[in-house]
């Protein structure tokens, strides 16, 4: 058994220890709830929109665009497919880059030609190691997600796209479902179903036509790109917020683990010192008791 100095060592590099994940709970809870306050901001105009494109399938339903499949297109086609994968910057996350990375594997298994576009030092320094070859890194930090940045990533996937070099762009990021619980999602991006903005048959019909200046595809198609730019950076913030969450998961099982081994410490320090008391006592006890027979044998 350890003695009970070096069980107060460890005791005290323990409290150390639980000083740092306590703070990084802390910085996580308050960066995620900036980052979601910045989204809710941004998020009513972005619904708007896509209730504008809506209204646009209402007036114009025979309406194409690139960024739709056509009606008898089928979803699944061949072709070289473009992945944004969303991954964060550091580890002590739990399995929150694991499930993504996990994903993002499993998508490679099954389209070898992908080209992976990521997001996140932790993405790109994985697929560096596994010698997986990376279309595009986006450089800038996984920890601060905003629109110019979600525009520029966006402009990137889109000139693949309109280029031809890629058929469909499948997005790999976590959501934050319920603000509580953490999903990793694999979503197609591009193109579009144009059931994903049919009219539900409760809304309000549209009482008089649109004009649209210069063309319905031109007025369409540029709102997409507003829109897709939206759904990155939505991606973006609930990925941060996801890593936070899961941070903040990890750091307080830590606080949780690292209370448990500072009772059982704490347990042992005190027989460890109660034992060494004992010890002393006995030893007192037992030279007093030799100083009082030799006295006796003196006496005699």
């Amino acid at each position: 058994m350890a003695n009970a100095r070096e069980i107060k060592s460890r005791i005290s590099g323990i409290r150390e220890t639980q000083k740092i994940t306590k703070a990084m709970y802390l910085i996580s809870s308050a960066k995620m709830s900036k980052a979601r306050a910045e989204l809710n901001k941004t998020r009513p105009y972005f619904s708007a929109l896509q209730q504008e494109i809506k209204r646009i399938f209402r007036t114009a339903g025979d309406v194409e665009s690139v960024y739709f499949y056509p009606d008898e297109a089928p979803e699944h086609h061949e072709g070289v497919y473009a992945c944004l994968v969303i991954t964060a910057d550091k580890g002590l996350a739990g399995a929150y880059n694991q499930n993504i990375l996990k994903e993002a594997g499993r998508l490679l298994a099954e389209h070898p030609a992908t080209k992976l576009f990521v997001v996140g030092g932790y993405g790109r320094h994985y697929f560096s190691k596994k010698n997986i070859p990376i279309e595009r890194s986006f450089l800038y930090t996984a920890q601060n997600p905003t629109m110019h940045r979600a525009r520029e990533i966006c402009d990137v996937l889109l000139e693949e796209f309109h280029s031809g070099a890629v058929s469909k762009i499948i997005l790999i990021y976590t959501d934050l479902r319920n603000g509580m619980e953490a999903e990793c999602k694999n979503v197609r991006l591009l193109p579009f179903h144009k059931d994903q903005f049919r009219t539900h048959e409760n809304e309000k019909a549209i009482s008089a036509p649109f004009e649209f200046t210069p063309s319905v595809t031109a007025v369409l198609d540029n709102m997409m790109r507003s829109y897709i730019s939206g759904y990155i950076y939505s991606a973006l913030v609930d990925s941060f917020c996801s890593e936070q969450q899961a941070r903040m998961t990890a750091m307080d099982g830590a606080n949780r683990n690292a209370d448990d081994l500072l009772r059982e410490l704490s347990v042992q320090y005190n027989r460890v010192r109660q034992s060494a008391i004992t010890l002393s006592i006995t030893e007192v006890s037992s030279g007093a008791a030799a100083q009082r027979r030799k006295s006796k044998e003196e006496e005699s």
